[in-house]
């Protein structure tokens, strides 16, 4: 089946973060600007995402529910289809959406000043849910070696106080677009059991993956350590759900997911019903639409790629996985008020500033391709003029 992912479809005045926001935050308007920087898609969802809604609204009635066994095997059907890990029904533990399941996490691991890991530059939410918790953020700083990400564990191992209880990894990594290899994956599992550390990992972009490269599941990767994983997992980078609010924190280990339960509890909520069936439904049907959506979204990164390092002084990271290309004004010599200017104000495109992610990102911006391929071109042309001078 052939989907269409170049159909136009205005978002403005729909609430969006993404385009209704952009002006007051970042002065670029959604009428003649570009919106390139929260990270959800401007593509429909696969249709019958849309119609299981349709439906609900025929039936008319919106009580409360209580039964998500079906959202628990399609969960499990799609992590055996697309990343042969076996899922078990009561390993996994629901929230609304995963920076909610990692602030569950935090409480369930950790005390008020422990010490939380993170590889910066790294998601931003990482950091701000940190610190909303009390918790002390250890940043370790992923060193940059044949333009790729990598972990500097013998690094990290020096800043250790004793106090860590949590090292938050994500993976695919957002936002270098990083696919771990396996024997980086044993390596960090194999830190956290040396230093008693819970390894929560995020991999809410594990479907967005470009070939060659390859998505493995840490829980895959080092089944030994079960103990001390909880892996994040949802739909809503895939299928672009991320308004649904729905995710869900999956562990093997008895002893973690009571620690998990317990915090969930506390909270006294429970999954929307609109949101879970949308859910459950693209788990079960949407494989042929995102093998679609990743052959489109290739050729985005291509274009936008290649556009971008033709700038003097401008690199793109390449990217193995994630819609978010991470762009670095380093060589241009400007400090970040200017190239940010450009951006903004002279190209009207709003990306999200790098310094936002942490210590190694001040250099960057992170654009989102995510979108049709119309406003690829036309965001190549915007950047290129207004940093023709450097030419």
């Amino acid at each position: 089946m052939d989907f269409d992912f170049d159909v136009v479809i205005n978002r403005v005045g729909t609430q969006s973060s993404k385009w209704d926001t952009m002006q007051a935050k970042y002065g670029v308007s959604p009428e003649t600007g570009i919106a390139m920087w929260v990270a959800d898609m401007d593509f429909t969802p696969p249709p019958a995402v849309n119609e299981v809604v349709r439906q609900a609204a025929i039936h008319g009635v919106h009580g409360y529910f209580g039964d998500d066994a079906d959202y628990r095997q399609a969960l499990i059907g799609w992590m055996q289809r697309r990343h042969n890990w076996h899922v078990q029904p009561n390993w996994i533990t629901n929230a609304h959406g995963l920076c909610n399941a990692i602030g569950i996490c935090l409480q369930a691991f950790s005390a008020p000043d422990d010490g939380v890991i993170i590889f910066s530059p790294v998601y931003h939410a990482f950091a701000r849910i940190i610190k909303a918790n009390g918790r002390q953020i250890i940043e370790s700083p992923l060193v940059v070696r044949d333009g790729r990400y990598h972990m500097d564990l013998d690094h990290l191992e020096t800043q250790l106080t004793g106090n860590e209880k949590i090292l938050l990894f994500c993976s695919p990594h957002n936002p270098g677009g990083r696919v771990w290899g396996k024997q980086e994956l044993t390596a960090l599992a194999a830190f956290c059991d040396k230093h008693d550390l819970i390894l929560i990992s995020d991999e809410v972009h594990n479907d967005l993956v470009f070939a060659p490269a390859k998505h493995t599941v840490l829980a895959n990767a080092v089944p030994d350590i079960s103990h001390r994983l909880v892996t994040l997992v949802a739909t809503t980078k895939t299928f672009n759900l991320a308004g649904t609010m729905i995710g869900s924190m999956v562990t093997a280990d008895d002893h973690l997911r009571q620690k998990i339960s317990r915090v969930a509890a506390a909270y006294g909520t429970s999954f929307n019903r609109l949101g879970m069936m949308m859910t459950e439904t693209a788990w079960r049907t949407g494989d042929a639409w995102l093998d679609s959506l990743l052959v489109y979204l290739a050729e985005n990164r291509r274009i936008f790629e290649d556009g971008v390092n033709q700038i003097a002084g401008v690199t793109a990271m390449s990217l193995d996985a994630t819609y978010l290309c991470w762009v670095d004004f380093k060589d241009t010599g400007m400090i970040s008020e200017e190239f940010i200017r450009r951006v903004q104000s002279d190209a009207e495109i709003a990306a999200n500033h790098g310094a936002s992610f942490g210590t190694g990102g001040e250099s960057f911006l992170r654009f989102n391709i995510a979108c049709r391929r119309a406003l690829v071109h036309d965001a190549v042309a915007r950047l290129q003029q207004a940093f023709a001078d450097l030419q």
